[in-house]
């Protein structure tokens, strides 16, 4: 590996920048929005069964979007009942965007929100030591268990926290996606950083296997436009590189030969796909349901 290369997360600003341009260039939010809109009213029918009040824990809440799109179809389901939603976020930029999207998000009045700015595992060690370990109805952790250094640990930790009836719902990209195929491929060839690890659902529901957890998976397809990547000097292809590969300015660090490999293969069949003259990314969505 060309000693050039590095993370992506080495540069906070060019990370930031590379995962808006993948959010602009694919359907990440969209497929979850279709999954929340679809099939999360039957999977949360069960969760405030003859409560008072119902128990959210976000872990990677990020900005807020999704998770304002859940809290509304948990308010559909179970209206005027009460909503404690708790947020643990390492990023004090995302958290400061949560709390601007609820000011100016209606119909909010029966949800009390707060805020933790810490990573899941901080959050861990904190509610161990206080002995604070309360029960949740609803834990979801979307696209953040690659920021886990001890996945099995953590499943096992959230899932000792669920109620009577309740869930916690992973995202996480599928063992069917290109993804699965780019970092088995050539992960050993890149600068990964320890703070993040490849891992697909694959990983996880073999993990959950071996802790005998039940579960449901479902996937979705989604897609990321990568055909700037394929033109040279492109600005967005150079940052789409960057997020695809998790390697700082992949396009002018990387050993000619490792980009050329690479370039063939995001056009194979087992990457992605054509339509309408574009290359699209298989950026496919494990929704993975874990039961109490």
């Amino acid at each position: 590996m060309a000693s050039s290369m590095r993370s992506l997360f080495s540069d906070h600003s060019r990370y930031v920048e590379s995962f808006r341009r993948f959010l602009n260039s694919s359907t990440e939010h969209q497929c979850m929005q279709e999954f929340v809109d679809k099939k999360l009213p039957g999977i949360i029918a069960r969760i405030g069964n003859t409560k008072s009040e119902i128990k959210i824990l976000s872990i990677g809440g990020g900005a807020g979007e999704i998770d304002l799109h859940i809290l509304s179809k948990v308010q559909a389901q179970y209206p005027g009942v009460h909503i404690n939603n708790e947020v643990v976020e390492p990023s004090a930029e995302q958290i400061t965007k949560y709390k601007e999207l609820v000011a100016k998000t209606s119909n909010l009045e029966n949800i009390k929100f707060a805020w933790h700015k810490e990573t899941s595992s901080e959050y861990q060690n904190r509610v161990m030591e206080k002995n604070e370990l309360q029960k949740w109805d609803f834990i979801h952790m979307i696209q953040m268990l690659y920021y886990v250094r001890d996945i099995p640990a953590t499943l096992k930790f959230f899932h000792s926290l669920l109620a009577t009836n309740a869930m916690i719902l992973t995202v996480l990209v599928s063992g069917n996606s290109g993804w699965d195929k780019l970092w088995k491929k050539y992960g050993s060839r890149l600068p990964l950083d320890d703070l993040c690890q490849y891992v697909t659902s694959s990983d996880l529901t073999q993990m959950l296997d071996n802790l005998g957890i039940k579960y449901e998976c479902y996937d979705l397809l989604s897609t990321m436009d990568i055909s700037d990547c394929f033109i040279d000097g492109n600005e967005n292809g150079d940052l789409l590189w960057d997020f695809l590969t998790e390697t700082c300015n992949f396009s002018t660090t990387a050993p000619p030969d490792l980009k050329a490999e690479i370039m063939k293969d995001l056009q194979e069949p087992e990457f992605s796909f054509k339509k309408e003259g574009k290359v699209l990314f298989n950026n496919t969505l494990s929704f993975i349901v874990v039961q109490a």
